[in-house]
């Protein structure tokens, strides 16, 4: 119903890029394009400064996405308020998470809520936890999920489980014999990490540093995007790692590999991060209804309730 110029334009203004917006939107670069400078024409004013394979809003553009920004609020607002009143349940959700949360968690906390809202749509974007709190600041998703303390006070967070994180290693392996493992202990060793980037990455070096050992000083021989590729090197023997017991239930069933509880524990936050101002429309008021039941119903005697972060 919007206006599709503008909804054309509001995505370029969004990501400053007419590339990734022809993307986002399925459109070719030449469609897109054209569609702003319709919107231009229109206006007969420019809306972007294009310079050295740049673009930047210009005043006129400024104030354009500004109330560009209002309208699909208004829109989104009105499409779910009309919604509720018809009693339908349907719609397009957003949503962003890092990888452990993606592969581990959600499978089944989306298909259970997929079985109860069959007519929501979801579309996930899975990317490491520093890339979906940038997609969240940016309004290209809806709803974030993400495995690292969020640093950002202009976005609301909640916690649904604190995640338990343990050394790993191969049956046989020297350490053990040595439990629990001190962050000392996995110097000795090559060491297998996820990207920086990543929430294990992030809250592993806040770990070592608050235990006095210094990230450079690990033997590292190897630099892996996923938890699934660092389990199966550290299966190979290629080294050791820190990894969310939750990834590797199978694995410890089967005997291929060997969790050691750190000493002190090292945990670190399953959060659902959002816009604080931005208007939610109903499915997303209860697929956040939903998690948190989920949360509090999915969670080990190491685990904690369903919290709020303050604001």
């Amino acid at each position: 119903m919007a206006d599709r110029r503008l909804q054309v334009f509001h995505t370029v203004a969004r990501m400053l890029s007419f590339t990734r917006a022809a993307e986002v939107l399925h459109m070719t670069q030449p469609a897109v394009t054209f569609q702003v400078r319709q919107l231009e024409e229109h206006f007969n004013a420019r809306l972007f400064d294009r310079t050295h394979n740049r673009i930047s809003l210009t005043d006129a553009g400024k104030r354009v996405f500004n109330y560009s920004e209002r309208i699909f609020e208004l829109y989104a607002e009105m499409e779910s308020t009309v919604r509720e009143l018809t009693g339908d349940m349907s719609g397009v959700l957003l949503l962003g998470a890092s990888t452990t949360v993606a592969e581990y968690m959600l499978p089944s906390l989306l298909g259970d809520f997929k079985k109860m809202y069959s007519d929501v749509t979801i579309r996930l974007h899975v990317a490491n936890s520093d890339g979906v709190v940038s997609l969240v600041e940016n309004n290209e998703i809806d709803l974030g999920i993400v495995e690292a303390p969020v640093s950002n006070k202009n976005l609301s967070v909640e916690v649904c489980r604190v995640d338990q994180l343990v050394a790993v290693v191969p049956p046989g392996h020297p350490l053990v014999e040595k439990t629990p493992v001190h962050a000392t202990d996995l110097i000795g060793y090559p060491f297998i990490r996820r990207e920086e980037g990543s929430g294990t990455y992030e809250v592993l070096v806040e770990y070592l540093k608050a235990s006095g050992v210094s990230p450079d000083s690990l033997n590292l021989v190897m630099e892996l995007g996923s938890p699934e590729a660092i389990k199966g090197a550290v299966e190979t023997g290629m080294g050791i790692s820190v990894l969310s017991r939750t990834t590797i239930t199978k694995e410890l069933a089967l005997g291929t590999l060997v969790a050691l509880d750190l000493s002190p524990p090292l945990e670190r936050p399953f959060s659902f991060v959002h816009q604080k101002q931005k208007f939610r429309m109903r499915a997303m008021e209860e697929l956040l209804n939903f998690a948190r039941g989920y949360c509090s119903t999915h969670q080990s005697p190491r685990l904690v309730a369903w919290g709020r972060t303050p604001e």
